[in-house]
């Protein structure tokens, strides 16, 4: 790629974008529209438009297509794909102001996108009610066979409604006109406002999860119909309707914690909703990032409207585009930040994903994830600077943080030290016994084990059972009731065995691990010994035996020679 000899100032904008929560990634070209008075400058206009088929023009050809120069980061635009580390706020800034382009036709005409689902009754025609957008929101690539577009609960709806009156000869229109626009979810009324081509709902919605919502306007007309001895007054009433498939985005994270006797923190978060990230300090220094990035593009929808009337219908371009936020992985899994001294990530909980590649426009060129990742719901942590009163669960629909649920039964867990020790109770020449005991090291209790259950998913927060294991060589095995177990071992040789406690977020108290060794060879007893004896005597009797025969022949030999 080629940037006409500014290859200098292009890499400094590179690097300012990239500390300003930008990436730049491969190949596509910005979308030329008019940018003014838009409240977004050149350079925010041009990240919009990830749609757009890759051009890549020079700046001549540029000027010389539009009648302007161009900024550095309108050139990086049309060749590339600009990409988000955050939910930007451009695409609702663009959205609400471009909106007020959007216009309706008149009596004899009806403008609509290409996608609007028209109704025509007696005296109304191609009559339609069409979302321009919703925000805040993204539309999010989960996988190759699901794209759900998430909406904050609180936000703004847009909308179109138009219609045509049908005029027969010797007929003129009384009256006419949109009586009310409703929104409804789930058949329930969210709001209703008076007749305008344009209505722009401002909803609250308490509760979330999957929701249909649904745009209706009421459009009626009156027409005087004059004939040869009468004149004939015709009302009509119809009602449109669109539904939207959402979900509504009300983040929810149930947090638990734990306190290591070093004095470290652990901190285990779920939710049910995709995240964009945690914060776990004060400072915002400690972060974790989950595995979502974010662009910008048009909704291809409205690139051309339909300007229809009685005798004709018209393709035009529209002079409104709404954008949205496209959230897609680009990570096979969370990572945390700093990288080398931030929290140290202990378990993901998550539903594997195929790659949402083939979800994705042909024309955006991102880095998404070409293979299997995980779609995390949850992350157990530990670090030395979590600060339970400053965590932040941040969503991938801008603006929405998750609200802090408090588990019952109480988050706090108790994390101890437990104490490991192993011994020979008995042995003999081929094999030992080893008898290895776990205590609480705080207060000497036995710690016993049962044993787990086969899908880590079932390791509930409050389960009264006791997990883990304990390791020593090839085998695993677990404590009885006073904290016992024994292991007859068979291979000389040093045996360390390991405590492999059960997750701190299922038991209270937990316990971290500890370790304790133990050597044993035969010729430690006297047993081994006195084996190692007999069995030196057995083997080395057929070779004294062959000796002396050796001998004996020889000297039969020798006294042969001599005759």
């Amino acid at each position: 790629m080629r940037f006409e000899g500014r290859p200098f100032l292009i890499a400094a904008v590179g690097i300012a974008i990239a500390f300003s929560g930008t990436d730049i990634v491969s190949a596509d070209a910005s979308f030329q529209t008019n940018t003014g008075d838009h409240g977004l400058d050149e350079n925010e206009t041009a990240t919009l438009w990830s749609k757009a088929p890759n051009a890549c023009i020079s700046n001549a050809e540029y000027e010389e297509r539009y009648g302007e120069a161009r900024t550095v980061m309108q050139e990086l635009g049309n060749c590339t794909d600009i990409t988000f580390k955050t939910p930007p706020d451009t695409a609702e800034r663009w959205t609400a102001s471009d909106y007020e382009s959007l216009e309706g036709g008149d009596t004899e005409t009806s403008i609509y996108p290409t996608h609007a689902a028209l109704t025509d009754s007696a005296l109304v025609a191609d009559a339609h009610v069409t979302a321009f957008a919703i925000h805040p929101s993204t539309r999010t690539h989960l996988d190759a066979n699901e794209t759900v577009h998430y909406i904050a609960p609180r936000g703004e709806l847009r909308g179109l409604v138009d219609y045509r009156v049908r005029l027969a000869n010797n007929s003129s229109i009384q009256t006419h006109g949109i009586e009310e626009v409703r929104l409804l979810r789930d058949d329930e009324l969210v709001d209703t406002i008076g007749g305008t081509q344009t209505p722009i709902f401002e909803y609250g919605f308490d509760q979330g999860g999957e929701a249909t919502l649904t745009l209706e306007a009421d459009i009626s007309a009156r027409v005087e119909q004059e004939g040869e001895n009468e004149t004939v007054v015709i009302t009509d009433n119809v009602t449109v309707s669109q539904d939207l498939a959402v979900e509504i985005y009300d983040l929810r994270a149930s947090i638990y914690h734990a306190s290591y006797p070093n004095g470290d923190s652990g901190v285990a978060i779920y939710h049910a909703q995709p995240w964009h990230g945690y914060t776990l300090s004060d400072d915002g220094e400690a972060k974790v990032r989950g595995v979502w990035r974010y662009y910008t593009a048009r909704d291809t929808n409205w690139d051309e409207l339909t300007k229809a009337t009685r005798a004709t219908r018209e393709t035009i371009q529209s002079d409104a585009l709404p954008v949205y936020v496209h959230a897609y992985p680009s990570e096979l899994g969370p990572r945390t930040e700093p990288v080398r001294d931030g929290p140290e990530i202990l378990e993901v909980w998550g539903t594997e994903s195929s790659s949402p590649e083939l979800s994705i426009h042909e024309n955006v060129d991102i880095d998404v994830v070409s293979e299997t990742y995980t779609r995390s719901y949850g992350l157990a942590l530990r670090h030395d600077g979590i600060d339970s009163d400053a965590i932040t669960v941040d969503g991938i629909v801008r603006g929405v943080s998750a609200d802090i649920v408090e588990p019952e039964g109480g988050s706090e867990r108790e994390i101890r030290e437990s104490d490991l020790s192993v011994e020979i109770v008995d042995s003999n020449a081929t094999a030992i016994t080893l008898r290895i005991e776990l205590r609480d090291a705080e207060t000497g209790s036995p710690i016993a084990l049962e044993r787990s259950v086969a899908d880590p998913r079932f390791s509930l927060i409050g389960h009264d059972s006791r997990e883990g294991t304990i390791s020593i060589g090839d085998q695993q095995i677990r404590t009885n009731a006073a904290g016992v177990a024994e292991v007859v071992i068979t291979q000389p040789g040093i045996y360390t065995a390991e405590y492999h406690p059960g997750s701190w977020r299922s038991h209270s108290p937990a316990y971290i691990g500890d370790t304790a060794t133990e050597t044993w060879h035969p010729l430690a007893t006297l047993t081994g010994w006195f084996v190692l004896l007999v069995d030196f005597v057995r083997y080395a009797i057929p070779f004294a035996v062959a000796l002396y025969a050796a001998k004996r022949i020889g000297l039969f030999l020798n006294s042969r020679d001599t005759l």
